[in-house]
């Protein structure tokens, strides 16, 4: 209902849409099944929301204006790995900073400020070596990105990787995550392979997902999930998925295991 609100009142300025809007809302909620995860119960609202107000893509400009931002610290970012005594361990430290630039949740994020935070927080879960050793044999990475802004520190570390690599999108804007055209927008197809999932969710849902992408995630080498809605969509799934995300949630905590606003790289189901 927040997310609808907050949504809502970005979307449109007419009270009465609001109002709408909250309601059949209010309404969704006996028909949304409690084993949904909340990307697929994201998906169904922000329907409601593109349907009510007739706008399909009410963050447009915040995402703008967080990219913005990202692009301008894209060159001290880099000069941070440069200087960085393990450039790929720094180079993955900025990925997770850049998982704060998230719109579906309330709280406020200042990203200069995060980002040199959680450059120096432990994490709670760090399969480090894990990934070294799984990166060292692999010829190509599936990397499925989060939100928009983020995805220039996800450059970061693609550029790190130095393999091959197909960054996933979402289909449609949804929240502030990452489309093909924001992709363009920061120059990620021009150092990876840019693809969409197909999905309508903000998170990795397979059966939203269309059939080249589920070839993909079931053939790829080793993937990288982004952010929390992947988490939520993809960790009850029997594959190999490296996991990198700050939890920003008591539920999603809980079910991994740590606190909230701890960050994590997580390895699940490798071999």
């Amino acid at each position: 209902m927040n997310q609808a609100l907050r949504a809502g009142r970005i979307a449109t300025k007419n009270e009465e849409k609001i109002k709408k809007l909250l309601d059949e809302v209010g309404l969704m909620i006996k028909d949304i099944p409690m084993e949904n995860t909340p990307p697929e119960t994201g998906a169904i609202i922000y329907r409601k929301i593109y349907e009510i107000t007739d706008n399909n893509d009410p963050y447009k400009e915040i995402k703008a204006k967080n990219i913005s931002h990202a692009l301008h610290l894209y060159p001290k970012l880099k000069q941070k790995v440069d200087e960085s005594d393990d450039r790929l361990l720094t180079a993955i430290r900025l990925a997770v900073a850049g998982n704060v630039i998230d719109l579906g949740i309330s709280k406020e994020f200042n990203i200069t400020k995060d980002v040199e935070k959680l450059l120096h927080q432990e994490f709670a879960i760090f399969d480090y070596e894990l990934f070294k050793k799984e990166l060292e044999k692999t010829d190509e990475i599936l990397y499925i990105g989060d939100n928009s802004g983020e995805a220039v520190f996800d450059k970061i570390l693609i550029e790190e990787i130095g393999k091959p690599v197909t960054f996933v999108v979402r289909e449609i804007p949804i929240i502030n995550d990452v489309t093909k055209k924001e992709a363009k927008q920061i120059g990620i197809d021009k150092i990876a392979k840019v693809i969409s999932s197909g999905t309508t969710a903000p998170g990795t849902i397979l059966g939203l997902c269309n059939d080249d992408f589920i070839r993909k995630f079931k053939n790829a080498d080793m993937i990288i999930s982004k952010g929390q809605g992947n988490y939520e969509g993809l960790s009850n799934i029997y594959r190999s998925i490296f996991f990198l995300l700050k939890v920003k949630c008591p539920i999603i905590a809980r079910n991994v295991g740590v606190k909230e606003n701890d960050i994590i790289l997580k390895g699940m189901n490798i071999k």
